[in-house]
């Protein structure tokens, strides 16, 4: 069987499990915290996390395990048909977690861990994802999909990805990034689903639970 490793902390790993549920494919979790260790090593080179455990063998990257995912279980598919439509859909994603998440990644220390960012880290950080934040609405429809009017791999993404860039940028910055686009109601709609409601839940547990182990 499928087998999801990682934590319910992570966005990363929450995009895969998302899809996972939607999908339809049958899986197992098991808790793998991000400590290097050789256990680790030794299936995510990197010390990554999620990394997945296959019939085939082990893959780490949260993309390429979506990809895997879509090529190997084919029910309820999450991509279009068709070469373009399938190419519009890996832009978003790439879109958002490249030029947005992975921008404000740099601003989760002090937002949400207590630690500190430079200001010259928040200038730079600033200027990247004002610019960037105005290109997503190039490429988003908010229709009510991310991409338009079906449930797609980059609602997976974009579920996770797009509230934590908010709320980033509105505690070190006092103003959401995003605030011109209508994340908080996509978010909301998304929340009725059972699967997201899932992906919730075991995201508050993991964080009791890693708050306990301190």
């Amino acid at each position: 069987m499928f087998k999801l490793c990682g934590f319910a902390l992570s966005n990363y790993h929450n995009k895969v499990k998302l899809a996972l549920m939607e999908k339809g494919v049958p899986f197992e979790e098991e808790l793998v915290w991000a400590d290097r260790s050789a256990a680790l090593l030794d299936r995510s080179p990197l010390g990554k996390i999620p990394y997945c455990e296959t019939e085939h063998g082990p893959l780490f990257e949260s993309q390429v395990i979506m990809e895997y995912i879509e090529d190997a279980y084919p029910q309820n598919p999450l991509m279009p048909t068709d070469a373009y439509g399938r190419a519009k859909q890996r832009e978003l994603v790439t879109f958002i977690e490249l030029h947005l998440e992975l921008v404000a990644r740099e601003l989760y220390g002090e937002a949400f861990f207590g630690g500190k960012v430079s200001d010259e880290t928040k200038e730079r950080v600033k200027k990247l994802l004002t610019r960037n934040a105005k290109a997503l609405g190039k490429l988003a429809k908010f229709g009510p999909y991310i991409a338009g009017d079906t449930f797609t791999m980059a609602d997976c993404a974009a579920m996770v990805h797009l509230p934590l860039v908010g709320m980033a940028t509105k505690i070190v910055f006092g103003e959401d990034v995003l605030a011109e686009y209508p994340v908080r109601d996509y978010v909301k709609m998304l929340a009725e689903r059972p699967t997201v409601q899932k992906v919730n839940a075991d995201r508050k547990a993991n964080e009791a639970l890693r708050k306990a182990m301190k």
